[in-house]
């Protein structure tokens, strides 16, 4: 049985999930808005980062999201953004699927996550990643105009925001540009941390 296809994200109360510029990827207000990312136990063991971090809810759910996670789809602006920031044994132990114009060969890493460039489609990246995935999930890692993509095309079954005490003013919008006229949603979860407030939603056709 296939899994689902789904996206999880980071969200500033106002509704931002990214600086506009990629050179701020590692400024301030991301640093801000993906805190409770960085105080978790296995947010440093994924990355190697030695022993320590916080345990609970949040910890709970990062892990939860990385095992529920057979592939990945992403768009090339995070791949370039990635691409500089990743370790060498980047954080994802699965196969990625870079939707892009760009024609280049598999990028395999150390640790089990191996590149794939798609150049026809969000339909091709995610029947790929679908395959790859097994009975596993897809998620669909971002940016925001990806999942956006996604969104309008009906393939999203699933989303979780990690709603963040932080506001950025201006940056790139989680919804900008979503049809809102065909795209219903159901609650199914939510929970307030100390840190942040997850909400999880089916998606469905309105």
């Amino acid at each position: 049985m296939a899994g689902k296809i789904f996206f999880s994200v980071s969200m500033s109360l106002d509704g931002f999930i990214a600086p506009e510029s990629p050179n701020e990827l590692m400024g301030r207000q991301w640093m801000e808005l993906q805190q409770w990312v960085f105080q978790q136990r296995f947010f440093r063991e994924n990355l190697k980062l030695g022993q320590g971090g916080e345990e609970g809810r949040d910890n709970d759910i990062l892990r939860q999201t990385f095992e529920r996670t057979g592939a990945s789809v992403m768009g090339k602006r995070l791949f370039d953004a990635g691409e500089q920031a990743w370790p060498e044994e980047a954080p994802f132990h699965t196969p990625v699927f870079v939707v892009t114009h760009e024609k280049r060969d598999p990028w395999e890493r150390p640790g089990g996550t191996v590149f794939h460039f798609v150049n026809d489609g969000i339909g091709s990246a995610l029947e790929q990643a679908r395959k790859a995935a097994g009975d596993r999930d897809v998620r669909i890692a971002g940016g925001g105009a990806t999942i956006v993509q996604y969104l309008n095309a009906g393939l999203v079954d699933e989303f979780s925001l990690a709603l963040s005490p932080v506001l950025f003013g201006a940056g790139i919008r989680l919804f900008e540009g979503v049809d809102a006229n065909r795209i219903a949603l159901e609650p199914i979860r939510a929970e307030p941390t100390q840190r942040v407030t997850h909400l999880t939603y089916a998606v469905r056709k309105r």
